[in-house]
């Protein structure tokens, strides 16, 4: 059945093999979006850029998020390919309504959606179109009657909705918010006070053209009706809004959905670590610690029986590609069973500790759970007794060093 509707969907759009700068997206949202005609001003401002974009959408005057589950063209739409992007935007006055009733009517809806595009395609992405408020507000309740109350609850409400679904958001409302605080000369509603002019249909395929590829759209020869002074005001808008703050609008590059990075902590025993991949669509775990040992876990726990230096590399490998990362860790834990039989490491307050039972200590070095160096305080040392102090609290570890070998324990370490 795949096979049929992506050869219906290629007479409509052209999918030509995907790499860093090709990506497909799929609209399904309501007059917010075909006004002006977002998807093909994207797509033609995309390809001003040198990218490539394949776009289909799914758009009904007034739809809501439950309207489109309640749509079975909807969930066609979705599947007629597996899309990098399908874009979900709801009614333009549901999310801004009060907090139980966008629970009971939007939250719910907006997350099945989602459900069915992740359903559909694992390495698909959600990315909620985060509208504006109305050029007046919205009159019929005090929260939203101006556009900066209004604004301010889309922004949160569609935040919450994709936090909730594992997505990410186009914020075109604060870039809207921009334009009026600053270039109020630039008019981006239609007469109506609420749809987009061209203008700000202009600034929302700016906006999605940094989300989706995490560029700037500044330099696109593509401006429409606008004059070029007002085209690039809106380019560099949207640039900033949203490069500036990938991390609030919880965006990812599809080319790093296959993204794993190595991080690790020392174990309570001595030269052993847990290691941790940080992947979320990885199936596939291939370590190697560099002593000649492996692991396919996702999150092993390794012990280096030698000192030494080592290159650990992990290789993560899923349905959306595959990753290497590497990290390097240096081993100087000589579990010395003499010392460890003599050294006595007491508490004696708070950060305070004591070490005694150990001629002429020579070394002190306090690390914490990922291997960083800590700052200590030397309050007293004399031949027999070193008292140290810690600036803060935590999970620590010490190694001392004396003539008898070197030890690194976990604090607080008491021995009577």
């Amino acid at each position: 059945m795949r096979l049929i509707y992506s050869t219906i969907l290629a007479l409509f759009i052209s999918l030509p093999s995907f790499s860093q700068d090709s990506l497909s997206v799929l609209f399904i949202g309501n007059s917010y979006v075909y006004t002006f005609d977002l998807p093909v001003v994207l797509k033609s401002l995309a390809e001003s850029k040198g990218d490539i974009l394949a776009v289909a959408s799914k758009t009904n005057g007034g739809f809501t998020f439950q309207n489109h589950v309640n749509d079975p063209v909807t969930y066609t739409k979705i599947h007629l390919t597996d899309w990098n992007y399908v874009v979900l935007q709801g009614q333009s006055q549901e999310p801004s309504f009060p907090y139980d009733q966008v629970n009971s009517t939007t939250l719910p809806y907006a997350l099945q959606l989602a459900d069915s595009v992740y359903a559909n395609s694992p390495c698909s992405q959600v990315q909620y179109f985060m509208t504006w408020g109305r050029q007046n507000g919205d009159s019929q309740w005090d929260s939203i009657n101006t556009f900066d109350k209004m604004n301010g609850r889309l922004r949160d409400a569609y935040l919450r909705i994709a936090e909730n679904a594992n997505a990410s958001v186009a914020a075109a409302g604060p870039a809207w918010k921009y334009v009026r605080n600053n270039h109020p000369t630039i008019n981006l509603f239609s007469s109506d006070g609420s749809h987009p002019s061209f203008a700000g249909t202009y600034l929302n395929a700016c906006v999605f053209y940094s989300s989706l590829y995490h560029k700037s759209p500044e330099g696109a020869s593509y401006i429409g009706s606008l004059d070029q002074a007002t085209a690039q005001t809106l380019q560099q808008v949207a640039k900033m809004t949203v490069l500036d703050s990938l991390s609030t609008w919880k965006l990812t590059h599809p080319d790093s959905l296959a993204d794993v990075l190595v991080s690790y902590e020392l174990n309570q025993s001595p030269s052993t670590y847990q290691f941790s991949s940080n992947a979320a669509l990885i199936t596939d775990y291939n370590w190697n610690f560099g002593d000649g040992v492996t692991s396919t876990d996702a999150n092993p726990l390794h012990t280096f029986t030698t000192n030494g230096t080592y290159t650990v590399q992990l290789i993560g490998e899923g349905p959306c590609g595959s990753d290497t990362s590497a990290v390097q860790i240096v081993v100087n834990n000589a579990n010395n069973e003499d010392l460890s039989g003599k050294v006595n490491i007491a508490t004696i307050g708070n950060n305070y500790f004591k070490i005694s039972g150990i001629s002429n200590l020579s070394k002190f070095q306090i690390f914490d759970l990922n291997g960083r160096t800590v700052a200590f305080e030397k309050i007293l040392q004399s031949e027999n007794e070193t008292i140290l102090k810690l600036t803060n609290s935590g999970v620590f570890f010490l190694t001392i060093r004396s003539e008898s070998g070197e030890i690194t324990v976990k604090l607080p370490y008491t021995i009577e």
